[in-house]
């Protein structure tokens, strides 16, 4: 690292702030970074260059600048949202390429709190799927090179974890923050449905998908999240917790017959561990998850697609999508999408989360997949190797409750260990409590060493 680059978002607010350095020269540092770097890793579809530079510099004369939380701060955004005066491709060469007239609203809210937009991440296409590659190549996870960056949110992980930006803006609709920041050694929050505006095509997946962000530090992650969010002041401190939570912790699969490898569950188990002994009250419990999730929540994964896909050339779709939309039409015909499976999961749960604050359970069941062209591979091979990973993840797009994935150790071959963290909703805060407490009993490495 050098320059500014490798910073927290925190450090590099505060010393813009105080007029320490300027927003142009944090930019420049870390352009220059993308520019060396991101041949090895492609996260980026777009760089924005000379236009982040501009808006560097007009933040720079902005009379509130001391005020602003993000002051200079790069943020890497999913290019899944619009970024105005550049169109949404969302991985494929079939959507539409007219350029956005304007700011997503998380893009806008961003900007506001003082970051700066430095280029557009690689999403697999239409973010269908939990590994990020397609016509624009293999996205890498920086910590291993022959290993998925995860998806769909991996061009946005990889860039953080490669240091390109200390910020992305990600989104998630079966787990696609959660799972790349897992696989790239990252904090990321899924928000609860509602605490960030959404805006993810026709219907966000029948409500399943929302945005959020994706950070190295406990610190940076509440930043982020609170500009999105547009609550408290970002910078205010954490409030400490009202005492200690009751957590549950659960390595038990929501999904039948999908294995739990056994270092993602010591993982978790060890990280129940760490907060027992920072005063909280730990007991292995298992939440009550129904026979009908997995279907439930397929239907509604399928179906998204299928809305998504209609604004689309079907005949420059790739195959593995057309069939998840063509599914996503049959599904559309049947009674579950006309059943409101969130609230009847929201019942369901109710009780478990009466005796527990917080449910702890491994962020994935097993090491993100090899690097490789997973966009030409059937349907049937995707669904089942997405499935097979990332089991723990979809329930809590489905309920609608905040979700946060935090590092949890390493394995022998480097690539991090990882453990989920879920409340009901309104308790995001909460989540960045428990992860920051994680994070000072067990600190990660914030960065991969590409250099």
């Amino acid at each position: 690292m050098s320059g500014w680059t490798g910073r927290t978002a925190a450090d590099i607010a505060e010393a813009v702030r105080r007029g320490e350095v300027a927003p142009r020269q944090v930019v420049a540092d870390h352009l220059e970074r993308i520019r060396r770097l991101d041949g090895r890793v492609n996260a980026f579809r777009a760089v924005l260059g000379e236009e982040a530079l501009a808006a560097a510099d007009a933040l720079a004369a902005h009379p509130g600048l001391a005020d602003l939380p993000l002051a200079g701060v790069p943020v890497a955004v999913k290019d899944n949202v619009a970024v105005a005066g550049h169109a949404v491709r969302n991985g494929s060469a079939a959507s539409p390429a007219a350029p956005a007239a304007a700011d997503h609203e998380a893009v806008r809210r961003l900007r506001a709190a003082g970051a700066v937009v430095v280029g557009l991440t690689h999403v697999p296409e239409l973010c269908v799927f939990g590994t990020t590659d397609g016509d624009h190549g293999i996205t890498r996870n920086p910590r291993r090179p022959d290993r998925s960056a995860g998806g769909s949110s991996g061009g946005s992980a990889a860039a953080v974890a490669a240091g390109f930006a200390p910020l992305a803006l990600a989104a998630d609709g079966m787990g696609s923050i959660r799972i790349p920041a897992a696989a790239c050694g990252l904090l990321g929050l899924k928000p609860g449905q509602g605490a960030v505006p959404a805006g993810l095509g026709p219907n966000d997946w029948y409500g399943m998908a929302v945005n959020g962000p994706l950070a190295t530090t406990a610190a940076d992650l509440r930043l982020a999240f609170r500009a999105l969010a547009g609550g408290p002041d970002p910078a205010a401190p954490a409030a400490p917790p009202a005492g200690p939570l009751r957590i549950a912790v659960s390595t038990r699969s929501p999904f039948p017959g999908v294995p739990v490898g056994r270092g993602w569950a010591a993982a978790a188990r060890d990280s129940g561990r760490l907060l027992a002994g920072a005063g909280h009250r730990v007991e292995a419990a298992h939440p009550p998850y129904p026979a009908w999730l997995p279907a439930a929540v397929l239907a509604r994964w399928t179906a998204g697609t299928a809305a998504d896909a209609a604004a689309c050339d079907p005949a420059r779709l790739a195959p593995r999508t057309r069939r998840h939309a063509a599914v996503g039409r049959l599904a559309a015909r049947t009674p579950l999408l006309r059943t409101d499976h969130r609230a009847l999961l929201r019942e369901r749960l109710r009780p478990f989360f009466d005796r527990h604050d917080v449910l702890l359970t491994p962020a994935l069941a097993g090491p993100v997949p090899a690097a490789r062209a997973w966009s030409r591979r059937g349907w049937t091979a995707n669904l089942l190797t997405n499935t097979r990973f990332s089991p723990f993840t979809p329930a809590w797009n489905l309920a609608g409750w905040p979700a946060l994935a935090v590092p949890a150790g390493s394995r022998p071959d480097g690539l991090p260990y990882a453990v989920q963290l879920v409340a009901p909703p309104g308790g995001e805060e909460v989540l960045l409590r428990l992860a920051a407490e994680l994070e000072e009993a067990r600190p990660w490495p914030r960065t991969a060493p590409l250099d």
